[in-house]
């Protein structure tokens, strides 16, 4: 019963994490670009120009959706790197 208790507790959690990093990660980042193709745009009839506004409120939720999963994948790199370095060189970084 032992080994069934620690075999689920350790399945929630790889299920957890691989919702939040393979799923969740490019979903952040689709929310991001959905924000930040959000606006009005209007064509001018007479020279045929074409202008696009966008909310500043949404750039800005944009760029905090990319700095989140740039910084997710840094830390993924960091902990490669980590285990890299320590094997490879003796560097420990964490």
């Amino acid at each position: 019963m032992d080994l069934l208790t620690k075999t689920l507790d350790s399945l929630w959690q790889v299920v957890l994490v691989g919702l939040l990093l393979g799923a969740g990660l490019p979903a952040l980042f689709a929310a991001g670009l959905r924000l930040l193709g959000s606006g009005t745009t209007s064509v001018t009839a007479e020279s045929g120009t074409v202008t696009t506004t966008r909310n500043p409120l949404a750039v800005v939720g944009a760029v905090a959706c990319f700095a989140v999963v740039v910084i997710a994948i840094v830390t993924g790199i960091l902990f490669i790197m980590s285990d890299f370095l320590a094997n490879t060189f003796g560097i420990e970084l964490f």
